[in-house]
């Protein structure tokens, strides 16, 4: 598979990996590395690591499958994580998943048509006391409510469009 420019690893991530290269756990020190640069590990960029490391590409998806941080699909340009941890359980975040994917047109782990924003839950991110909490874009949106999503969302297509 030829590697597209999108696909071509930046510097720090090939330094990084010469740094890593022969240290026990490098395969994962590596891979949180590729997904900070892509957003997510792109499957032509494992199958380069692979070779490059000499680990079989199975045993690079297991660990990219068994850990919920590594995504496979490359997320929109607004990432939307809503909290489901017990407090904003408790307090409405399931409704606020589906408030999100009536309003966005999407379910969970999925990226609106014009890539713009994907949709996912995730365990508790440590602001109970602001619960039903969301995250945009790793900004902190706290006690939300289904009426100001739009709010919310508007806002941060308006700064990605920028």
């Amino acid at each position: 598979m030829p590697v597209t420019e999108e696909l071509t690893l930046p510097e720090s991530v090939q330094d990084f990996i010469e740094k890593w290269r022969d240290k026990p756990g490098n395969l994962i020190m590596v891979l949180h590395k590729v997904q900070e640069a892509f957003g997510y590990v792109p499957r032509g960029v494992a199958l380069e690591l692979a070779r490059e490391l000499d680990v079989p590409l199975a045993k690079m998806y297991d660990i990219i499958t068994f850990y919920h941080f590594f995504k496979l699909e490359k997320p929109g340009r607004n990432p939307v994580s809503v909290c489901m941890g017990t407090a904003c359980y408790i307090k409405g975040g399931q409704d606020l998943i589906a408030e999100l994917e009536d309003l966005l047109g999407i379910g969970l782990n999925a990226v609106t048509e014009d890539g713009e924003f994907s949709v996912e839950a995730v365990r508790c991110v440590g602001c109970c006391g602001l619960a039903p909490v969301l995250v945009v874009n790793e900004e902190i949106h706290g006690k939300v409510t289904k009426e100001k999503l739009p709010e919310i969302l508007a806002k941060h297509r308006e700064v990605s469009a920028e």
